[in-house]
């Protein structure tokens, strides 16, 4: 088995990534004083989803991707997946944030998570047919 030198580069991104995501729901928590939950605040509940999608996507799709380098698959494959999840997961707040059935919400969320979702069958069935 092989270090996953090139799927933990990019995990080093997905970590500063993911700190601008909680950063940003800290500061609009401070900013409109609510300590715990949304407090009705709609902007900070879609801050809070988008911080929260990404924790519970990522670091799966990053382990089926290290995984797959790990097992010696090909660079391609692996840095066209990290790629096609770090576009994703940088579109996707934006989305967030987009007004209802705008454009921009339906190429920046739904592209974003499609995208994810993509990532994760592809890394996926390249696993089982390893």
């Amino acid at each position: 088995m092989t270090f996953p030198a090139t799927t933990a580069f990019y995990t080093g991104l997905f970590a500063m990534l993911y700190v601008g995501l909680s950063a940003w729901v800290v500061a609009t928590r401070v900013n409109s004083d609510v300590l715990h939950g949304d407090g009705g605040n709609e902007t900070l509940e879609k801050r809070i989803r988008a911080q929260g999608n990404f924790g519970e996507y990522v670091p799966f799709a990053v382990l089926l991707i290290a995984l797959l380098e790990a097992g010696g698959s090909g660079h391609t494959l692996v840095q066209s997946l990290l790629i096609v999840l770090l576009v994703a997961r940088i579109l996707h707040p934006f989305g967030m944030l987009a007004p209802k059935n705008s454009a921009q919400q339906y190429a920046c969320r739904g592209g974003g998570i499609l995208a994810t979702f993509i990532v994760i069958a592809v890394a996926g069935i390249a696993l089982l047919l390893r």
